[in-house]
């Protein structure tokens, strides 16, 4: 029977862990799964805490146009609140929505991505040290989005082939992409100091890491396999919230973060710079060097092309490479 009156907070988060455990089963990555539980206890909140099922598509409909209106969200940012939203109601509760969801729709934006020119990449780098240094190195050398560089197993990096697995990025697809020469000796002398630590926790009695849910189930040994840790692991060892078990989770992104930042003010670079702006430039570069742009696409992992030649248009060619009359 669906109470219709205000969810206690206790039947809130066993509503949020249920669609935690939903999102683990179909495997969507962690991101994406603080992304929707988030989205979901706004939408709660926003209605006083009444259960989705006594709702439907008009309060979905008013919570996105207060995204819109009220909070001035952009558009994508609305579309992945109702991506949610849809995926509270069908996958963890099983109820189709049959309302239409009229929302006023959030305003549509296209900025040109911010991208550095070689020598300033080797600036930022340059002021970079130790592990988040090499972490800087990959996501520019392999045009990794942040999470994917977080997210490397040891036995996603091919140094025979030069190749790193990229498992399960965006959209849950899986991609090769290039492994730079010149990091193949700093990961392989940076991995060995990786195992003296899983060793030391192995015999600590730990040496656990998160998996896929459904991996985790079949193969209940895999965690604390050496294949499966982290390129980048934590320093101190965390509880997975689910499982209560001490494991150890890859590096924080808000300290690579921070640490990039940090970098690029003391090199004296006046632009935007985040752990993207390096997976902006590898593309760019790419373009620049006359790699063809169906290759610059799959190595970067878009599913359409047209999201990858937001790259040309950064580029001192076409209407961009005419000469102004002052020259």
């Amino acid at each position: 029977m669906i109470n219709d009156g205000m969810l206690s907070a206790s039947e809130v988060n066993h509503l949020l862990t249920q669609v935690r455990h939903t999102l683990r089963v179909k495997q969507y990555s962690p991101r994406t799964e603080e992304a929707y539980v988030n989205w979901i206890r706004r939408y709660l909140r926003f209605h006083g805490n009444r259960h989705p099922a006594a709702m439907g598509g008009q309060e979905i409909a008013a919570f996105l146009t207060d995204l819109a209106v009220k909070q001035h969200v952009t558009a994508s940012t609305q579309k992945q609140a109702l991506c949610a939203l849809i995926f509270l109601y069908r996958a963890a509760l099983n109820i189709e929505l049959h309302d239409v969801i009229d929302a006023v729709r959030a305003k549509s934006s296209r900025y040109l991505p911010t991208v550095l020119s070689k020598d300033e990449v080797h600036q930022v780098l340059s002021q970079l040290a130790g592990t988040y240094q090499l972490m800087a190195n990959v996501l520019y050398g392999s045009g990794l989005r942040v999470t994917e560089c977080l997210c490397l197993r040891v036995k996603d990096l091919d140094f025979a082939r030069h190749e790193i697995l990229v498992h399960e990025g965006k959209g849950m697809k899986d991609r090769r992409t290039m492994l730079l020469e010149a990091l193949v000796l700093p990961l392989q002398h940076h991995l060995r100091r990786v195992k003296q630590l899983h060793a030391d926790d192995l015999k600590a009695g730990y040496g656990r890491v998160p998996l896929p849910f459904a991996l985790a189930r079949k193969y209940p040994h895999a965690a604390k396999a050496w294949g499966w840790q982290y390129v980048f692991p934590a320093r101190n060892r965390a509880r997975d919230p689910l499982s209560g078990l001490l494991h150890r989770p890859h590096v924080e992104e808000s300290g690579l973060q921070k640490a990039v930042k940090q970098a690029a003010r003391a090199a004296g670079i006046s632009k935007r710079v985040t752990c993207h702006t390096f997976r902006h430039s590898f593309a760019t570069h790419l373009l620049e060097a006359g790699y063809d742009i169906h290759t610059v696409q799959e190595l970067l992992g878009h599913e359409d092309v047209e999201t990858t030649m937001i790259y040309t248009h950064v580029l001192n060619k076409g209407r961009l490479a005419v000469r102004s009359p002052l020259d």
